[in-house]
């Protein structure tokens, strides 16, 4: 018992208690390591974090629409890897502030609709023969559920209210699934379109079960 008492305040500072279990290893496993050694550096900021990843994320779409899936998928992972690293540094080195956690939020939207876009468009070029409404429908599903995950998340503890427990489309599972798809997009285009088809059905339906389950805590 004592040994996981101090197990959970040594990650105290890693994770949050609504990250599921793929954020949660990435950030305890991949960002921790890399956490540690930027809260040495007197002149870091976790906001430097933040923008690396927007970057990198924006970067990932835009070269997988590009038609590098491959390159898209090691931007989007090491992306996601900063994602977790800004919080991490602002923990270890005092710097939290409610500033800093906009910025992450606000940014993050727009690294998911960029692999998000990015897919899209790999898939048009990759397999003209789709029909195109179809799949301009499929990417438009994805990219409001994506983002309506996440906001409606934060619009119910503004509010305060109950929705449930946090869903398991989180962003860390929608981020494997669109590195995967890039990963394995380059020998078989159908796993772009396995990503949308998930990014379009599982997100939305989180969110339809929150607003039914919404209630005043």
């Amino acid at each position: 018992m004592l040994d996981m008492m101090r197990q959970a305040s040594t990650e105290s500072w890693m994770t949050k208690p609504t990250d599921r279990f793929v954020l949660r290893w990435i950030k305890v496993n991949l960002a921790a390591p890399v956490s540690r050694r930027l809260a040495r550096i007197p002149w870091i900021r976790p906001w430097m974090a933040t923008v690396t990843n927007a970057a990198l994320g924006t970067a990932g779409g835009i070269a997988y629409g590009g038609g590098h899936p491959a390159a898209g998928a090691v931007l989007a992972a090491t992306a996601q890897i900063m994602d977790g690293v800004d919080g991490q540094v602002a923990r270890l080195t005092k710097q939290e502030s409610a500033r800093g956690a906009y910025l992450d939020s606000v940014l993050d939207r727009y690294t998911d609709g960029a692999m998000v876009v990015g897919s899209l468009a790999y898939l048009m070029h990759a397999r003209p023969e789709w029909p195109r409404t179809a799949l301009w429908l499929l990417g438009g599903l994805a990219l409001l559920g994506s983002n309506a995950v996440s906001y409606s998340a934060a619009r119910a503890e503004a509010l305060g209210l109950e929705v449930g427990w946090a869903t398991r489309a989180g962003k860390g599972t929608r981020s494997a699934v669109n590195v995967t798809a890039a990963l394995l997009a380059g020998r078989w285009p159908g796993a772009t379109l396995l990503a949308l088809v998930y990014l379009a059905l599982h997100p939305n339906a989180a969110v339809l079960n929150r607003l039914l389950r919404a209630r005043v805590k």
